[in-house]
């Protein structure tokens, strides 16, 4: 997502700029965009109250929830919406954002409002993000800028916040450099590597040789970064009134079949027995599609969700919510 398309906000780091309309060029000719007057990607503005008879989830994560890839209506969020009756989806997701920002903006922008279920899809690369100091982006010319972001450290088993706010400037890659480097998210693991084989055209087949894991983080249940990730989690699971359902979002190498998810799947359901919390876990169903509709939930270039890919996610979540809001309804 170009960050043209974002503002800088205090508490977050960033936002979209609210209102803004916007085509955005991509792989696939391009897709249209479109912000709210809160600053989330969305048709319509976010209301503190809710109509008599609907229901209504609020839904936080980054790009894949966000949609970077699609336009708004092919979101899984809005395909939610058209597959469970009477249900508003506001989608809360910010591009390239982790889940301690995530978090931060659920406290800026949505304790006031009411509803019914509260759904945190959590792309497990997050479990990278939350560790992370910067963030680094490509500017216009092909540059490499970093810019901070507000994290949190446990500091004697207590959460503690730091870059609040965040430095509203970037830092170009010598002062990067100057500073040490340290604690950047790149996007991935081995990045000097993973360039040369993505230029040898043979990163499928080298991954599922491998058994490359691109998450091993999760394979111990003291990683620093898992604890870090479980805290951030379990503080917003108790603070918040009602429901809420954790929805690990795999990554392709898990989807298709070249990675294990044993990890990151076992966290989350421990994390959700211990906090009392709901879980879904889309990859079973997307696991038993057929290896090309599998292919075709990402982009051939972009390793963001197609439509068929959002769809299949909404359509994994949907008898999900439908439980969860029929609980709800039942008490």
């Amino acid at each position: 997502m170009s960050r043209q398309l974002l503002e800088f906000h205090p508490r977050i780091g960033y936002r979209f700029i609210p209102g803004v309309k916007a085509r955005v060029p991509h792989e696939t000719g391009g897709y249209f965009v479109r912000a709210n007057a809160q600053g989330f990607r969305s048709d319509h503005d976010f209301d503190v109250n809710k109509p008599s008879g609907m229901r209504r989830v609020l839904l936080f994560g980054d790009s894949f929830t966000a949609g970077d890839g699609v336009s708004n209506g092919k979101r899984y969020g809005d395909v939610l919406e058209s597959q469970v009756s009477d249900l508003q989806v506001y989608n809360f997701g910010l591009p390239g954002t982790g889940t301690d920002q995530q978090y931060l903006a659920y406290k800026e922008f949505a304790t006031e409002i009411r509803h019914d279920l509260l759904v945190i899809g959590v792309l497990v690369e997050n479990i990278r993000r939350v560790v992370a100091h910067y963030r680094v982006y490509k500017d216009d010319q092909g540059g490499l800028q970093y810019y901070a972001k507000p994290y949190y450290e446990l500091v004697d088993g207590e959460l503690t916040l730091f870059q609040s706010p965040p430095a509203r400037e970037p830092l170009s890659e010598e002062q990067m450099q100057a500073q040490g480097g340290d604690s950047v998210d790149r996007g991935g693991r081995f990045p000097g590597l993973r360039k040369l084989v993505n230029k040898s055209g043979l990163r499928e087949v080298v991954q599922k040789v491998t058994r490359y894991q691109p998450v091993p983080e999760y394979d111990q249940r003291d990683h620093p970064a898992w604890l870090l990730m479980a805290a951030i989690l379990t503080r917003w699971i108790r603070e918040h009134s009602g429901p809420v359902m954790l929805m690990p979002l795999p990554l392709y190498h898990f989807i298709e079949g070249a990675s294990s998810p044993a990890g990151y799947q076992a966290r989350f359901r421990e994390l959700a027995a211990a906090t009392g919390c709901l879980m879904h876990d889309p990859l079973p169903d997307l696991s038993a599609c057929s290896a090309a509709e599998r292919r075709g939930f990402r982009f051939e270039k972009d390793v963001h969700l197609t439509a068929a890919g959002h769809a299949a996610i909404a359509q994994s979540l949907a008898p999900a919510v439908e439980r969860a809001l029929g609980a709800v309804e039942g008490r």
